[in-house]
């Protein structure tokens, strides 16, 4: 579930969340052979500012990188926070404008025998030919989706309140892709159809616990895990974050080690549903047959060789075509709203309502 901080953010469009370098670093590491030879555009990123920036940039020899792109847009809130880049008149004030960078080539500008970022911020402030203003900078824009089909690979962080038009444009122009996003992102209706056809995936660094974002010094922190940093940063922790992504990575096909084994009394059956519950990915029984519904977090261990997703069984966006039983208002008793979602008798024969759930089946149950 996705915590305050994440609510809030959606709420008032603040979702300028900032990728920490290290979990960038950690989820990149995967995914390495992918990069020869390709152009990666950041497009929701402020070159120099941002750490996806960073660490292509710094990487661009060794990855062997054909180009780097990278876009910011008008009156971004941390642009020339580190690197203040000039447009207009020298004398007034730098203006926070939309612009972009195209790099082919990182070499040792001072000589010192390794590509850092003071070649990087040496090649930003001298070679003019990298450097070029956009109208708005918004991913949206027909000039930046020009950027986009350039692009092989896009690797950023985009706003969790547009996550779904995001992903609805990488998917129009058939890009390949690794973004940051809430895990109940997997339940839109625009999202799950394709983890379900296999076009779409978790990455493999991030798949529990809550992770640190810098956001900008206007945004509030008043909400339990925020902060400032050593060197006056501001953070947030946010929830349920998970890399999104649909470059294949060697642990997408660990299989799941299951120990358990299927019986009425521990796997009750749905009311609504024709199959069983299973509350933890880990609590999957080796030898049952039939579909079973699951946390979404499943997908943090999914590995499509030995599963098959059938569905997903959520309140609104329910797949009805599944569904065994739909409820008259009486059979609600006091519980509204469960037409979609899977549910248990309960105690007193109420009902018992659970979160969305995706059904599956073992594509290898053991045969007792």
């Amino acid at each position: 579930m996705a915590n305050k901080n994440l609510n809030a953010a959606k709420a008032a469009k603040k979702d300028e969340f900032y990728t920490q370098l290290t979990d960038i670093e950690r989820e990149l590491q995967h995914y390495w052979p992918h990069f020869r030879g390709k152009t990666v555009l950041c497009n929701c990123d402020d070159p120099y500012e941002s750490n996806f920036f960073k660490y292509f940039a710094l990487r661009f020899n060794q990855l062997g990188l054909r180009k780097l792109i990278c876009t910011c847009y008008n009156g971004s809130p941390v642009q020339g926070s580190e690197l203040i880049i000039r447009f207009d008149d020298l004398d007034s004030e730098p203006r926070k404008q939309a612009f972009k960078v195209e790099i082919t080539e990182v070499p040792d500008l001072n000589g010192d025998g390794a590509v850092d970022l003071t070649d990087v911020r040496y090649l930003l402030q001298n070679d003019k030919n990298v450097l070029s203003l956009l109208r708005t900078g918004d991913f949206r824009d027909p000039e930046c989706v020009e950027l986009l089909k350039q692009a092989d690979v896009v690797v950023t962080n985009p706003p969790f309140s547009l996550f779904r038009e995001y992903v609805a444009q990488l998917i129009k122009y058939d890009k390949k892709f690794l973004i940051i996003g809430n895990i109940n992102a997997v339940t839109y209706k625009e999202v799950f159809p394709l983890i379900a056809g296999n076009r779409l995936w978790l990455g493999p660094s991030i798949t529990s616990g809550d992770r640190k974002f810098q956001v900008p010094a206007d945004y509030p922190l008043n909400a339990a895990g925020c902060g400032v940093d050593a060197d006056g940063r501001r953070y947030i922790r946010v929830k349920g974050v998970r890399w999104f992504t649909n470059l294949d990575h060697n642990k997408r096909h660990e299989e799941l080690d299951l120990v358990c084994h299927y019986s009425p009394e521990n796997y009750p059956h749905y009311d609504n549903y024709d199959a069983i519950e299973v509350g933890k990915t880990a609590d999957i029984p080796c030898d049952y047959e039939g579909i079973m519904g699951v946390p979404i977090t499943f997908l943090d261990k999914y590995n499509p060789e030995q599963f098959e997703i059938i569905g997903m069984a959520k309140r609104g966006a329910g797949d009805p075509r599944l569904r065994s039983k739909v409820y008259t208002k009486a059979d609600y008793q006091n519980y509204s709203d469960l037409n979609a979602t899977p549910t248990l008798w309960g105690k007193g024969g109420k009902l018992f309502n659970t979160y969305p759930r995706i059904l599956i089946r073992n594509k290898k149950p053991v045969k007792i």
